[in-house]
Formats: structure tokens, C-alpha cells, sequence
């Protein structure tokens, strides 16, 4: 196992450098000036030149890729000798609308998006699988169209619908709930778990018809296999045939799909529900650059979710391990 772990975090890493170098230079392919930019609508040739030097632009593409690449490991100062910021590793530049270094405003609305993330996953994994298995033991009843309708509207809403009629109806109309924001679980933790009951609730709601359908269908598959036929012959229990040998086949799948997506909603996709809510979290942070054409933010919100999608594959092969002793003989 410890072999197989060193190979997949030497694969993580390769597959991190060959995204790093892909969006460095898709950064500088833009069409605009990355100098011009940071110098703003009012800029003089000389000033235009002094931010060129300041922030390494007036080296060849080859030499700022190195240069951003030392960064990474050991850090990397940004300015002349007046004005001097240094961007401590790993560095992902200096933002162009506020110049401080990209990393700390990714920590800084990193909490949001693991609060948000996590916490729906969670829920929607446990509800997901549980209205599945529920669902195919129940194959043909009440309980299975119940699920199967439950799904198909969660696949049919969009999130932006879902976010405002909740808004709506729970803090608007009938006052249950805060407004929108996020707060931070040190500060006031009843108001952490108030303020993402909402977002949790959205996007629970959207995502819980794709792990309802899955875990149906993968249930369904391994029903019929011959060694669950041998299990109820042998007289065991409903609930240990089930769980102990049909979930535990049929959980391979939904660990892919629940791992890729842990991972994108931490790393800042959920950006259409921190929009509606108000959160201030890596994705709406990753739209704010895009509009204010800070390129250095635009980079760094786009390494830190590729790290996070990556990160959460490996984790989900050592878990391929933990529940599959095949992926263990392998």
C-alpha cells in the first residue's frame, strides 16, 4: 500500500506540473497586457514600463516560468526598491487590484468554501446512498417511485431557482433564518451552522438526485449477482446482505463520482450558490477577477481548484483500497 501511495502522489504531482505549465502559458496567451492591467486606465509609458520590470514581465516567457516556478518552493519579491512586496511560498503572484499575494486571499475564503463543501457532501452522500438502497430493496413500490420522482426533480431545478425560494420563503417571508453571508465557525458557531443551513439545503437538493440514481442502479447490478443469491440462501440477516455485501460492492462507483466532486465544490465550483447566498468563497472570488481582469488571481483560483480535484482522486484510489480488497491484491 505504501508503494502504491508513492506512486499516485508521484503522479499527482506530474499531472500538477503539467496543469501549472498549461495555465501559465494559456495565462500569457490572453490578449491583453498584464502590465497594462496592473497600471491602470491613466498610464504613462515610463510607469508602464517600471511595472513590466517590477513584476518580471520584461523577461522571456521560459524565464518568468522558471521564475513562477521558484516561487512555488521559495517564495518571490514583487516591486522595486521603494515599494518592495514579498510573496512568501508557495507563491501564486500578486493581485493586481490590491496587491497582496494571491495565496493569502485564497486562504482567506478557503474556510467558506470547506465549510460549504464538506458540509453538503456529507449530506448528500449519506441521503444519496441511503434513498438508493432504499430505493432498490424496494424496487417497484412507493418508496422506489418516491426516490426515483425525488431525483428527477433535483435533476430538472437549478440551483439559482432552488437558493432564491429558499431565500424566500425562510428568510424573507417567514423570518426563520439570517440573511445571507457566511460567518466564521471561531466567531459564533450557531451562526456558522445557521448561515449554510440554506446553501447545505440547495445544494443538497441538486446533487442528491445523481447519487440517488447511482447508488439505485449500482444496487440493482449487484442484487443480481450470484454470490448475493449464495448470501440469502445462507439464511443471513436482510440488513447484512445488504449492507455488509451488496452496499460495499456497489460503493466503487459513487466514491468516484462523490471524490471529484468533494473536490470541485472545495476547490470553488459551488460559485452560483455563494453568489445567491452571498458567501465570499473561491469561486465568486475566481468570477470578481475575471470581471476586474486580475490575471494573477485568475491563475492562482484556477491552480487551487486543480490541486483540490487531484488531491481528492488520490484520496479516492487509497479508498478504492480500503473497500476493495481486489484494488489491494492489485
Amino acid at each position: 500500500m505504501f508503494r502504491y501511495l508513492v506512486r499516485r502522489l508521484l503522479a499527482a504531482a506530474l499531472i500538477m506540473l503539467v496543469i501549472t505549465t498549461i495555465t501559465f502559458f494559456v495565462f500569457f496567451a490572453l490578449p491583453s497586457d498584464p502590465a497594462l492591467l496592473a497600471c491602470g486606465k491613466t498610464c504613462s509609458p515610463s510607469r508602464l514600463a517600471e511595472i513590466k520590470h517590477s513584476l518580471g514581465l520584461d523577461q522571456g516567457y521560459l524565464t518568468q516560468y522558471w521564475e513562477f516556478l521558484k516561487g512555488l518552493f521559495a517564495g518571490r519579491d514583487f516591486g522595486d526598491q521603494s515599494v518592495r512586496i514579498h510573496c512568501g511560498a508557495p507563491c501564486l503572484g500578486v493581485s493586481f487590484q490590491t496587491d497582496t499575494p494571491v495565496l493569502t486571499t485564497l486562504l482567506s475564503d478557503f474556510p467558506a468554501d470547506l465549510s460549504l463543501g464538506l458540509g453538503a457532501a456529507v449530506a448528500f452522500l449519506v441521503l444519496g446512498v441511503g434513498l438508493g438502497t432504499v430505493a432498490a430493496v424496494r424496487r417497484g413500490r412507493a418508496a422506489d417511485k418516491a426516490a426515483v420522482g425525488l431525483a428527477l426533480f433535483g435533476v430538472s431545478v437549478q440551483i439559482y431557482f432552488i437558493g432564491l425560494l429558499l431565500l424566500y420563503l425562510f428568510v424573507d417571508k417567514f423570518q426563520i433564518l439570517p440573511a445571507s453571508g457566511y460567518t466564521s465557525i471561531t466567531e459564533d458557531p450557531a451562526g456558522w451552522f445557521k448561515g449554510l443551513i440554506l446553501p447545505w439545503t440547495t445544494l443538497v437538493i441538486v446533487y442528491l438526485a445523481m447519487y440517488t440514481r447511482l447508488s439505485r442502479s449500482s444496487m440493482l447490478e449487484v442484487f443480481a449477482e450470484d454470490y448475493m443469491r449464495t448470501a440469502r440462501a445462507k439464511g443471513l440477516p436482510a440488513a447484512t446482505v445488504v449492507l455488509k455485501h451488496g452496499l460495499r460492492a456497489a460503493i466503487t462507483p459513487i466514491i468516484t463520482i462523490f471524490g471529484m466532486d468533494v473536490g470541485s465544490l472545495i476547490g470553488g465550483s459551488a460559485v452560483i450558490t455563494e453568489s445567491v447566498f452571498g458567501i465570499n468563497g473561491i469561486g465568486k472570488l475566481a468570477v470578481d477577477s475575471v470581471q476586474n481582469s486580475d490575471l494573477p488571481v485568475i491563475l492562482g483560483t484556477t491552480l487551487f481548484a486543480a490541486s483540490f480535484v487531484v488531491l481528492a482522486n488520490v484520496v479516492v484510489d487509497l479508498v478504492y483500497g480500503l473497500v476493495d480488497p481486489r484494488v489491494r491484491l492489485a
